[in-house]
């Protein structure tokens, strides 16, 4: 604690200040506030104390600015400092709080650093995924289309262990094609340079049953659809993040019972909740994070097909438009996927 007088002149002092700059309080008394004030930043500190003489009112000091103390050898340290007025019959003083935050500041400043560093890795990553996925696409092509015409030609022709042999080739080929496929779209997403435009989320959602068509049929799934807004969005991403909801909806299901999909909208404040049901096998809630990991499976290749991308995918895609997503579920109740999407800009249904 320091006090000082309408001259900025130190009148009081604590131990906490003696220690904190390495004054003793003789030393002190009777002196500028503006000895302890780094000499670079002396020549606005008059005004400023002349200001809050003028207005006086308990507030912290220096909002928005970065304030530093300067100790008797003439280090300085990062402060905060709050601003009290005091009242006597014969004067008015400011008793002024002062706290030592190096070590908040030093935090704040390792955070930064981290998070450089994360944003760099992940940068360097989607780079060197969309490189390699890039790059394997035509060495897979010379491998995968022989072997496919193998296949067609010669299947039945030579023994039964020489078939499986191709077909286990031919179907290894498939899958890293579509694992070439997924991690593309993945890398893809924070590449773009495509403007968000409004989007019609009942046009987006209309493009993903078209392309579920086939699967659609074979499983005989009933859609359920309420309204939908038109919202701030990329539309190929969008019907993306739509075709891998509702995609996942048809591949975790009953072969016993008819498959039903329900998909509407709720406005929350400034943002539209969009929900995706399912009536599937449903998710244990210790795996609710985990599903959103990039390349995780919680079934076997056999069990369920696939690459363990999509979810990943839709997370990727919701959190580039500002949104997030998360899941509601559990074993045999099926399971009900959430995010959101800002309602700014867009339009009402």
């Amino acid at each position: 604690m320091v006090m000082v007088d309408r001259e900025g002149r130190i009148v009081l002092v604590n131990s906490q200040t003696e220690k904190l700059f390495a004054y003793s309080r003789e030393e002190l008394f009777g002196k500028s506030i503006e000895t302890l004030v780094p000499e670079r930043l002396r020549g606005g500190h008059h005004s400023y104390r002349e200001a809050y003489f003028d207005e006086l009112q308990p507030r912290p000091m220096g909002s928005g600015r970065d304030l530093y103390g300067r100790r008797k050898d003439g280090s300085e340290f990062p402060v905060e400092i709050g601003l009290n007025p005091v009242r006597t019959s014969e004067e008015v003083f400011v008793l002024a709080a002062i706290v030592d935050i190096t070590q908040r500041k030093s935090a704040e400043h390792e955070l930064l650093r981290r998070t450089e560093e994360l944003a760099r890795s992940n940068h360097d990553l989607e780079q060197f995924a969309y490189v390699a996925s890039h790059d394997l696409q035509e060495p897979l092509r010379a491998v995968a289309g022989p072997l496919q015409l193998l296949q067609r030609r010669y299947q039945g022709q030579l023994d039964a262990r020489a078939d499986e042999f191709i077909a286990h080739a031919v179907d290894g080929a498939a899958r890293m094609q579509k694992l070439i496929d997924d991690l593309l779209a993945y890398s893809r997403v924070g590449r773009t340079d495509t403007a968000h435009q409004l989007t019609d989320c009942g046009e987006a959602l209309d493009q993903a049953l078209k392309s579920l068509s086939v699967v659609l049929q074979e499983s005989g799934a009933t859609i359920n659809r309420g309204e939908l807004p038109t919202v701030m969005a990329i539309p190929t991403q969008l019907t993306l993040l739509f075709q891998n909801l509702v995609g996942n909806a048809l591949k975790f299901r009953y072969e016993d019972r008819p498959v039903q999909i329900d998909i509407g909208a709720q406005r929350q404040g400034d943002d539209w909740v969009i929900t995706v049901r399912d009536n599937g096998i449903g998710i244990d809630p210790q795996y609710f994070e985990r599903i959103f990991l990039i390349f995780q499976r919680l079934h076997s290749r056999a069990q369920y097909p696939g690459t363990g991308l999509g979810l990943a995918l839709c997370k990727r895609i919701v959190e580039q438009h500002g949104g997030r997503i998360w899941v509601e579920s559990a074993p045999g109740s099926g399971t009900t996927f959430f995010f959101t999407l800002s309602a700014k800009a867009g339009r009402n249904i």
